[in-house]
């Protein structure tokens, strides 16, 4: 067998390029910057030893236009959920959106239709006490003059523990086809829950379905109530431009800095609070960071409670 048979592709390639390169090395010795032909042969011949040099060579090849800033985005964002765990994207326990057994339908179909979940968790009194995930589509019968029995419509509720991988918890979402987990602590209590959409963002960055504001078309929107729909990372200046306002932009850049240090901690969904004439509620927020805001005028009488939850 021919000595070059043993060879694979790749290494061929990698010889090729270093007889192009080795000529023009000793040509270059005086010069200290390297030339075109030198890059690229370092960028072919090396081999990532590690994860950090795995991604220096991604971003490489991205300054070198061989990748797009999403596609970079995406494969870093694969890198970490096999380093993630539930705990760091779960939905923290007291901001869950649940329903009581013991509830009628007529008390919470309405929280249904305000939150515009498609699932939810099913507990007896107790936030512990998970007993199944409610479909809301199961609901539909309800409006449909049927009887409904909702013990006997709830799904097996899935639990998880705080430290399992992301990578390992998508695996088993895409072969179950189950799509919402209920996360435990080391004692047993629950801690919070995660969806297939909270992981699926870590990679590909926040999903957009069709009850969420579209916050690509424009940082500020007005609605036909006088109300502003705010995307948390509008600048203030352009806020304060929009709006007449004149909030300051030296302790913080966007709208959603200037609310949560309002807060002192990070609120969640349907939580106010009133700053200068305006009311700001949460209308989309995780247990990472906030999105989008509805803010409106208020009257001098509404300004006595400036923090406000959603009791």
């Amino acid at each position: 067998m021919p000595l070059f048979a043993i060879y694979s592709r790749r290494e061929v390639v990698r010889r090729r390029v270093v007889c192009l390169v080795a000529p023009c090395l000793c040509m270059d010795e005086t010069h200290s910057k390297p030339s075109w032909l030198e890059r690229l042969g370092a960028l072919l011949m090396r081999e990532p030893e590690d994860r950090d040099q795995l991604i220096e060579l991604l971003h490489s090849a991205y300054e070198r236009n061989l990748l797009d800033a999403d596609a970079l985005a995406m494969i870093e964002g694969v890198l970490q959920v096999s380093e993630s765990q539930v705990r760091d994207v779960m939905i923290p326990r007291a901001q869950m959106d649940v329903i009581d057994i013991n509830d009628p339908p007529e008390k919470f179909l309405p929280f249904v239709i305000a939150t515009a979940h498609s699932r939810f968790p099913v507990i007896d009194k107790d936030r512990d006490d998970v007993i199944g995930i409610l479909l809301a589509k199961d609901m539909l019968r309800y409006y449909a003059g049927e009887e409904v029995n909702v013990r006997a419509m709830l799904r097996p509720a899935v639990f998880i523990p705080e430290s399992k991988r992301l990578n390992v918890l998508l695996k088993e979402f895409r072969s179950n086809r189950n799509h919402i987990a209920i996360v435990v602590d080391e004692y047993g209590g629950v801690a919070g829950l995660v969806t297939i959409e909270d992981v699926l963002e870590q990679i590909v960055g926040e999903i957009e379905d069709e009850f969420d504001f579209d916050e690509a078309e424009d940082n500020i929107i007005r609605d036909r109530h006088g109300r502003y729909r705010v995307k948390a990372l509008t600048e203030i200046d352009d806020f304060n431009e929009t709006l007449g306002t004149a909030f300051s932009d030296e302790d913080f850049d966007t709208v959603g800095g200037l609310v949560v240090n309002e807060f002192g901690r990070l609120p969640k969904r349907g939580e106010t609070v009133v700053l200068e004439g305006l009311r700001f509620q949460v209308l989309r927020a995780d247990s990472r960071r906030l999105h989008s805001l509805l803010v409106e005028r208020v009257q001098n009488a509404d300004m006595i409670n400036p923090l406000q939850g959603t009791a």
